[in-house]
């Protein structure tokens, strides 16, 4: 709609999970870091949590696509808190039959699916994304699915990722077993106020930029106004991008972001409010331009295995 008139290849700013958009923010970096560090050292549990559209999908899809045929994946996307179904979502993810046996043949089903794969030197991984909404009984299911191992080996590693509610059902005492296998996790958090202007420029430049789209204070207001939450700022900007194209403007000023504020206000389903200033400019000396992931020793794998359940 608007791509040609701003001088854009394609739309920036999509609300869809899109590693070719990865930015690697300090948060992001680390969070990625240690989602590799578990899976390099065969960690039993990872668990990376965050605020809704802070950028955790991404970074899964971003890890996708760095493992290769040596990892089989299972991503399950949708599981809720049932008792007894969560073996099936674990099976159905890696393409398993699952139906029409007893529980007890199912294990061993899935046992026998976890040597295997091991005798043929893989590692198997299973991503639950969404994780908040497994509870206690699912998730001690999850760790007793968990207890195989070869050797020193863990034969299933898992990566739950989750809302920050995951975290606090994590920290139950009822599942004081459960956290003790936790060998790496990390919290998410929303970008600060120089990552949110470094974010909207890095996802103009992706989609071919040449000139001044958005001015640095219409950036730094849509940074207060989103509290610098990835998703916010992609429907905020991309919003402005529709004013501008509506009303002939190329240069996206702070006038127009309040005018877009004030709609949203009068009109819209989602309203934005303003923070105080601190929560979003948490740190004085918080880097300008995105981290980038560090030029250490590393494996990463080009090709993978996965069947998503979305």
């Amino acid at each position: 709609m608007y791509e040609s008139f701003f001088g854009l290849s394609e739309k920036p700013f999509s609300i869809q999970p899109d590693p070719d958009y990865m930015f690697w923010s300090k948060g992001h970096a680390l969070a990625f870091a240690m989602i590799e560090y578990g899976i390099m050292n065969r960690a039993g549990f990872t668990v990376i949590t965050g605020e809704i559209g802070s950028g955790k999908t991404t970074l899964i899809r971003h890890l996708l696509n760095r493992l290769g045929n040596e990892v089989t994946v299972g991503l399950v996307s949708n599981a809720v808190e049932k008792r007894g179904e969560l073996l099936h979502w674990v099976l159905m993810a890696f393409g398993k039959p699952y139906e029409e046996k007893p529980v007890v043949a199912l294990h061993s089903d899935f046992y026998d699916f976890l040597i295997s794969e091991y005798a043929e030197g893989r590692r198997t991984i299973l991503i639950v994304d969404e994780a908040q909404n497994l509870g206690p009984q699912t998730l001690e299911e999850l760790r007793m699915l968990s207890n195989i191992n070869a050797d020193k080996d863990q034969l299933l590693q898992v990566i739950l990722v989750g809302q920050p509610q995951l975290k606090t059902l994590l920290q139950d005492p009822e599942l004081v077993q459960f956290a003790q296998r936790i060998a790496s996790d990390y919290h998410l958090r929303p970008l600060n106020a120089d990552e949110t202007v470094a974010y909207i420029q890095h996802r103009l430049d992706k989609a071919g930029a040449r000139d001044e789209i958005f001015t640095r204070s219409a950036c730094q207001r849509i940074a207060r106004a989103t509290r610098g939450i990835p998703r916010l700022v992609n429907v905020l900007c991309d919003t402005a991008l529709v004013y501008g194209f509506s009303t002939g403007t190329r240069v996206i000023d702070v006038d127009l972001i309040e005018e877009i504020i004030k709609d949203k206000a009068e009109y819209g389903i989602f309203q934005y409010d303003d923070p105080p200033r601190a929560e979003v400019e948490r740190s004085e000396d918080a880097p300008q331009k995105p981290a980038a992931l560090p030029d250490g020793k590393s494996v990463y794998w080009r090709k993978h295995k996965v069947i998503s359940i979305e």
